[in-house]
């Protein structure tokens, strides 16, 4: 089924960044081979898709050309949307193959864990491959050499780099080139899911054995309060709990500390991995049983039930004294445990508008 807006109209798809340096690099490599600067420019992305990109930079010099495309991220909140993907080609040295450079803009990876080693560009295998695929495609169109060389810059890379979480993953110095299949989805968890499979690897290879995964930044504040723990071991997991879950029961760690808001662990409570408001919601009913299970009032339990809010249910609950947040926690806990391996230690702290742990459950 097609998303769509609050309209009802479909969303659209766009272009990753990789796809537009592909797209920069074939025509900056047919420039260079006296060819002319296609305008728009066509390639084949791995699922098939041929999409054209119109040209906003084109500078050709004896020895290199270069070329830029404006990303389109179609109807995804990106921070990337309307950026220059630029890319400078040169030929290399015989028998060097297709480089990859990282201009103005792109980051350096610094950290192990990410797919790509220490020292290198934030260039990204899926990219990499989308871009030697294509450019092999110009070289054998126009008989040219397939020793290249291909720099990717996004002019102002660094500053859109501080709206990301590449600073905690260890790309220093700008963005990522991103893209498995080239295509950008609308609002998918997709590239959210990676980025947070991404830090639990970063974790890891920084040596860390605790790692705590939150909801948002006053959660991660609480954790990190709490626990004492390092930059490196906080994970921002947004509303994707079951993203985290299941890559940890494939690469376990020995402790996890989850840390989120009230009403999204209510939702965490009853079995629901994604918290998002669009895709889950809190069952006032199953929490009225919770307050019930646990002392509450029947004037409260019956409170419950017509709640608008869950955090309204929280402060009536504390009011007469109920240990509701812990035992939300509690069940947090059960509900991570059977996702996550045994040899997984975990504990939940739940966190109230303030910033304050109110519930927590673990050791």
């Amino acid at each position: 089924m097609t998303d769509t807006d609050e309209t009802g109209k479909p969303l659209r798809s766009g272009w990753t960044t990789g796809a537009c340096a592909a797209a920069a690099a074939v025509a900056a490599y047919r420039a260079l081979q006296g060819a002319g600067f296609p305008d728009p420019v066509e390639i084949t992305l791995p699922r098939g898709e041929t999409p054209r990109f119109a040209l906003v930079t084109r500078v050709l010099t004896p020895e290199s050309a270069t070329a830029g495309v404006t990303k389109d991220g179609g109807d995804d909140p990106d921070v990337t949307h309307g950026a220059e993907v630029r890319v400078t080609v040169r030929i290399g040295t015989k028998g060097s193959g297709i480089s990859f450079k990282g201009g103005e803009g792109v980051g350096t990876v610094t950290r192990p864990g990410i797919p790509v080693p220490v020292g290198e560009p934030a260039i990204n295998p899926g990219p990499r491959r989308i871009i030697t695929a294509n450019l092999l495609r110009a070289a054998d169109d126009l008989g040219g050499p397939t020793d290249i060389e291909v720099t990717i810059s996004i002019p102002g890379g660094e500053k859109l780099a501080e709206k990301t979480l590449n600073g905690r993953l260890g790309i220093v110095g700008g963005l990522s080139i991103l893209g498995t299949t080239g295509v950008v989805v609308p609002y998918s968890c997709e590239a959210f899911i990676q980025t947070i499979q991404r830090a639990v690897d970063v974790a890891r290879a920084s040596g860390v054995s605790h790692i705590s995964a939150s909801t948002g930044n006053a959660s991660e504040r609480a954790a990190k309060r709490h626990h004492d723990l390092p930059d490196v071991a906080l994970i921002d997991m947004g509303d994707f709990v079951g993203g985290l879950l299941k890559y940890l029961r494939a690469h376990p760690l020995p402790r996890l500390t989850l840390s989120g808001g009230f009403a999204k662990f209510v939702k965490l409570a009853e079995g629901h991995l994604n918290v998002h408001s669009k895709e889950s919601r809190v069952d006032f009913d199953a929490l009225a049983e919770i307050v019930k299970e646990i002392g509450g009032s029947e004037s409260l339990v019956a409170q419950t039930r017509v709640a608008n809010t869950a955090m309204e249910v929280l402060d009536r609950a504390t009011a007469e004294g109920l240990p509701l947040a812990d035992a939300i926690a509690a069940r947090c806990r059960a509900v991570a445990m059977q996702t996550t391996k045994p040899e997984t230690a975990v504990d939940v702290l739940v966190v109230d508008r303030s910033g304050n742990v109110v519930g927590h459950a673990g050791p």
